[in-house]
C-alpha cells in the first residue's frame, strides 16, 4: 500500500536503519544520503520516509511530502556548496528512465558541468 514501508524496498530499509547509508541530513519527512555510485562530485539522494514507487505517485498521494523532498534538495545543494554554481534535481520514473529502486527519490547532482541534454 502506498505510503507504507515495503519489506523488499532498499530505501525503506535505509529509512528504518536496517541498511547502512552515508546520511547527510534527516527531517521528519525525508532522509538524504550519498549515492553509492556517484555521477558527480555532489550526488545525494533525497527520499521521503513514506514509500511511494515514483515521483508522480508521491506528488498525487502526499503533495506536501513531495514539496519537502524538493525543499531538502535545495538545502542539500546549499550545504554542498553547489547552489551558487548550479545543480540538477533528477527524478527517474520507470525502468526505461533508469529508475532502479522503486521508492520515490530525487538525485541532487552538482560540482561539475552538467551538459544538456543528459546522456
Amino acid at each position: 500500500m502506498a505510503g507504507e514501508p515495503q519489506s523488499d524496498c532498499l530505501f525503506c530499509k535505509i529509512v528504518a536503519g536496517e541498511v547502512p547509508a552515508t546520511i547527510v541530513r534527516e527531517t521528519e519527512t525525508t532522509v538524504a544520503f550519498r549515492d553509492i555510485n556517484p555521477q558527480a562530485p555532489t550526488h545525494v539522494l533525497v527520499i521521503p520516509r513514506l514509500h511511494y514507487p515514483d515521483a508522480a505517485s508521491l506528488a498525487a498521494g502526499a503533495p506536501t511530502v513531495a514539496a519537502d523532498v524538493l525543499r531538502e534538495a535545495g538545502e542539500i545543494a546549499a550545504r554542498e556548496k553547489t547552489a551558487d554554481s548550479g545543480y540538477r534535481i533528477v527524478f527517474n520514473t520507470g525502468a526505461g528512465a533508469g529508475q532502479t529502486v522503486f521508492h520515490a527519490h530525487a538525485h541532487v547532482l552538482g560540482g561539475r558541468g552538467l551538459n544538456w541534454p543528459p546522456g
